[in-house]
């Protein structure tokens, strides 16, 4: 997950590096490519951090493209190929995203196009989801456009494996580590159920190329009004509702469920007319977004508790109420999914209101 490419508050401080080799081999890059892409070297400052190991600069840079976008993707933690390969499939379907000017393999150094310095997040407010309807239209046209580019054999699977790592998050990360509360007897029998529940739901889905976090902190506003696209290098494929799960359910801000519907509504007819393999009972295909959903709750839940323990953000944490209220309120709705809502109830201490009766389970 990317933090957004805008100035913070820190901008003009220095760069710093941990490695002095490391900053040598950004200089001798930097000084190599500064005159033939037109770049200002001492414009250089910090324009975002990474929930991973990424860094993002903006540079300046003469002639009609005002400024350019530095990558620092150390390669010993972090493989950038599948980001410059996956870039031009994005470039391919008619979706707007960085192009690569300059790849320093080697290092894990990549000049980037610049997208501008807002993102969609900035101009949403929950309150008024009238003024966000265009910009999830155009969230929707760019997500259909990736997806009738799919094809199999091309993007690693979202496969069975991949979706029950997922889930193994969640009970190591936040319920061990984070919340303290041993997974043994009732509870990991409860957990255990639902995520096969939660893993066959989401398998059934047909595949198309998912995105993995397309959601409105990895969305630019440009000022054509296509949206430009960030953090794809994760992409798979798989389970057709997946991105349009994450955009409407986000890490960072929350909708009221009519405004979800609606959306979805107009993402469904419109893939459907495109196409996709969205079925043609809209019932149907909500359940399944749900289920997908919950998949995407319970895997991030587990990733910021790990970001925070692990990697020293603890920022990340405090989203993640908002996931739990996301997963009560998916496992709230199907009977199926009461011993995950019972799990829940006893990780976080509280109990919560289902609408179903606790039977044994």
């Amino acid at each position: 997950m990317t933090a957004p490419l805008t100035p913070p508050a820190s901008a003009a401080a220095p760069i710093t590096w941990s490695d002095p080799a490391r900053s040598a081999a950004f200089d001798q890059w930097l000084s190599r490519i500064a005159a033939p892409q037109g770049l200002v070297p001492d414009s250089l400052r910090l324009a975002s951090a990474d929930a991973s190991f990424r860094r993002y600069f903006r540079i300046d840079a003469t002639g009609p493209a005002a400024s350019r976008i530095v990558m620092d993707a150390p390669p010993d933690k972090e493989d950038s190929a599948p980001f410059v390969h996956i870039a031009q499939m994005m470039q391919a379907a008619g979706v707007a995203v960085p192009q690569v000017l300059d790849w320093d393999e080697a290092n894990g150094f990549m000049l980037l196009s610049d997208l501008g310095t807002r993102t969609l997040i900035e101009a949403l407010d929950p309150a008024q989801p009238h003024a966000a309807r265009p910009h999830f239209d155009a969230a929707i046209d760019a997500l259909v456009r990736w997806q009738l580019a799919s094809g199999p054999g091309v993007l690693p699977p979202y496969d069975r494996a991949l979706l029950e790592r997922e889930l193994a998050l969640f009970p190591e990360w936040y319920v061990t580590r984070h919340r303290g509360v041993a997974v043994e007897g009732k509870l990991q029998e409860r957990l255990e159920r639902s995520f096969r529940l939660i893993v066959e739901n989401n398998l059934a889905a047909p595949s198309v190329y998912v995105h993995r976090d397309f959601m409105p902190r990895n969305l630019m506003l440009g000022g054509d009004g296509q949206l430009g696209v960030l953090d794809f290098q994760d992409a798979v494929y798989g389970p057709i509702t997946y991105d349009i799960a994450s955009l409407l359910r986000d890490a960072f801000l929350s909708w009221d469920e009519e405004f979800v519907l609606d959306v979805t509504i107009r993402y469904w007819e419109r893939a459907r007319k495109a196409g996709l393999p969205v079925g043609d009972d809209f019932g149907a295909f909500y359940r399944s977004v749900e289920w997908m959903g919950l998949q995407r709750h319970l895997k991030v839940a587990g990733i910021f508790a790990r970001i925070s323990l692990r990697d020293g953000k603890p920022r990340y944490l405090a989203d993640t109420p908002r996931f739990i209220a996301y997963i009560r309120a998916t496992a709230g709705r199907y009977s199926e999914l009461t011993p995950l809502l019972r799990a829940i109830d006893e990780i976080e201490g509280t109990q919560a209101q289902t609408g179903f009766a606790y039977g044994r389970m």
